[in-house]
């Protein structure tokens, strides 16, 4: 989503048509907007620190 954000940031900068960027706009208030509902739903999203990787413990080594 950071990654959304800064390149229609980025397109914003760097456009010349007025259109296109009220365009950048709407799409980064809507994004911006789904992202404050979908953390407001689950609060434990907004704490957690994320550092992209998930780690899956499996506990069927010791079946074996």
């Amino acid at each position: 989503m950071i990654i959304i954000e800064r390149a229609l940031k980025t397109a914003m900068k760097h456009e010349g048509e007025e259109q296109r960027t009220r365009d950048y706009q709407e799409v980064l208030y809507k994004l911006q907007e789904s992202a404050k509902q979908a953390l407001s739903v689950n609060p434990q999203m907004a704490k957690v620190d994320h550092d992209g990787i998930r780690y899956d413990y499996d506990d069927s080594s010791d079946l074996m």
